[in-house]
């Protein structure tokens, strides 16, 4: 009887094996193989739990902004307004932070939500200038990156935007169980969006919409909505992601949060996301987010040119994009 359920377990393991593909696994194996090389390079300081949380810190702010767009490019979209987006809405939010007088609590948990709230909103206009307006998503968040610029910019002074509450500060600088909170924030976005995509009927209808928006139109789906949510999603991860930017530094830089569309991009990509829509993962994105600050650290903990951090990651993009058109083919 055991040399039976021997023999079951021996043929269960030789199948799996003879129908592996790396190019459906290129996500986990290259977090693994990058893993050890930035362990060898950067030995023995990128085991250490200090630089391992800073990792997960640093990467939490684009990686938060990178599960929305894991919708918005699964959906047939793409968003270059995220990272205009996120410094306008920390500004923006300090503003209104400002008006309340002393270091009430009360007027940090009111701007906090304000934040969220107000990244929405700004989502809802990106949404609706693909979905009512019928403008190219490539050109109409290429128009709304320079907006919400310009627009900070100009509220600013083109000068720091300092909050007056000494409160807001400890809501990106806390440490929970040793995990900073942006990391906490990034992980329970990540598994409420896994859900979502895997577990919803908007999840379904969105990857429908990003494989044949034609077809899902035929099936009665409704598209624009399903198209116009992704925006309002992203829209809210940017403005949690500038509450705990400007919450960290206590204040808004005009030029702060340059790059993060960028960075949330590759992030997708990187994680298995298709740029031509339909297929994506959500734990792909967060695997890709954490293999960028990966790359990051080695490259500083190597004494490799900050120059060379952004060719580094631009060979990474074009590695996963070429893994996957292989795998299409």
């Amino acid at each position: 009887m055991d040399n039976l359920n021997n023999k079951s377990i021996s043929m269960k393991i030789k199948g799996y094996f003879k129908d592996f593909k790396l190019s459906e696994h290129a996500t986990g194996a290259g977090f693994i193989l990058l893993f050890i090389l930035a362990t060898i390079v950067g030995w023995p300081s990128f085991l250490k739990i200090r630089n391992l949380t800073n990792i997960l810190r640093q990467i939490s702010y684009t990686g938060i902004i990178g599960l929305g767009m894991t919708l918005i490019i699964i959906s047939g979209g793409i968003d270059l307004s995220v990272g205009s987006m996120t410094a306008f809405v920390g500004g923006v939010t300090i503003f209104f932070l400002n008006i309340f007088p002393g270091d009430s609590i009360l007027a940090v948990v009111l701007a906090s939500i304000f934040s969220i709230i107000f990244g929405g909103v700004c989502g809802l206009f990106n949404g609706l200038l693909v979905t009512k307006g019928r403008i190219a998503p490539f050109i109409a968040t290429l128009g709304t990156m320079s907006i919400f610029r310009s627009l900070i910019q100009y509220f600013s002074g083109a000068g720091n935007v300092v909050s007056e509450n000494i409160h807001y500060a400890y809501i990106g600088s806390a440490v929970y169980l040793g995990i900073p909170v942006p990391a906490w924030v990034f992980i329970i976005v990540a598994i409420i969006l896994h859900i979502v995509l895997n577990n919803t009927q908007f999840g379904r209808y969105a990857c429908a919409v990003g494989a044949n928006e034609q077809v899902a139109r035929y099936s009665a789906i409704k598209v624009q909505w399903i198209k116009l949510l992704p925006y309002v999603i992203t829209g809210l991860t940017a403005g949690l992601s500038a509450l705990l930017w400007s919450s960290r530094l206590n204040c808004i830089n005009p030029s702060d949060c340059t790059g993060y569309e960028l960075d949330a991009i590759a992030a997708a990509v990187i994680g298995g996301t298709s740029m031509s829509g339909g297929k994506g993962s959500v734990i792909g994105t967060v695997l890709g987010a954490i293999m960028l600050g990966m790359i990051n650290n080695m490259l500083v903990l190597g004494g490799v040119s900050s120059y060379l951090q952004q060719a580094a990651r631009g060979l990474v993009i074009i590695v996963a994009v070429l893994l996957q058109y292989n795998n299409k083919n």
